[in-house]
């Protein structure tokens, strides 16, 4: 059974900006877009098993830092070449000044 979980506050992320999270060994990231929605996707890149926590965030995606594949981090994506294997997503909310991740 899916439940919420914390992953951090609302001021821990800047628009256009992402943050690294670990649950259950599991390296996630929390993405806020320019509109101010948070999205949450698999931290480590289909590629060659990066982390995408030291890439960039810009036009709704995430970039790799090590080949510059990129993802979509509304859906998961696979936006540009070597990525061609989607990340899995899960849902957010945010209830107060804390943004939470179904697990």
């Amino acid at each position: 059974m899916a439940t919420w979980i914390k992953a951090c506050d609302v001021d821990d992320v800047a628009p256009e900006d992402m943050l690294r999270f670990v649950h259950d060994g599991r390296i996630l990231l929390i993405v806020r877009s320019p509109e101010g929605s948070f999205h949450c996707i698999d931290g480590i890149c289909s590629h060659e098993k990066v982390e995408l926590s030291g890439g960039l965030v810009m036009d709704h995606q995430v970039e790799c830092p090590k080949h510059s594949g990129c993802f979509d981090y509304r859906s998961g994506e696979a936006m540009r070449a070597p990525a061609c294997v989607n990340l899995k997503t899960w849902a957010t909310k945010v209830e107060g000044q804390a943004v939470y991740v179904q697990i």
